[in-house]
């Protein structure tokens, strides 16, 4: 697609080297520090870090991109959430004598 509009001069070197750094910044180093993570931590605690992840980045957009979610994709972030909390606790529960 973006040879489509720009062209070859998206292969440029320098264009090709920011692509590089985004690429490792956006989803090598974060996937890298989750599976670190995870062998430290316990799955369920894991489990409900992760899930809060769109609350958090929902609540970055707000106050740093100044960008507003809508009431029912709030809930559906706080549904999931709670989902998540409840499934932990419950295998918790579960799994004590």
């Amino acid at each position: 697609m973006g040879l489509a509009t720009d062209g070859w001069s998206l292969l440029a070197p320098p264009v090709l080297l920011v692509g590089l750094g985004v690429a490792l910044l956006a989803a090598v180093i974060p996937y890298s520090l989750e599976m670190t993570a995870l062998r430290r931590m316990p799955v369920g605690v894991f489990g409900i870090l992760m899930s809060l992840e769109p609350m958090v980045a929902s609540i970055v957009g707000v106050l740093i991109l100044g960008e507003y979610l809508n009431l029912s994709t709030a809930i559906a972030i706080g549904l999931v959430t709670l989902a998540s909390v409840g499934a932990t606790r419950a295998q918790s529960a579960a799994m004590l004598p």
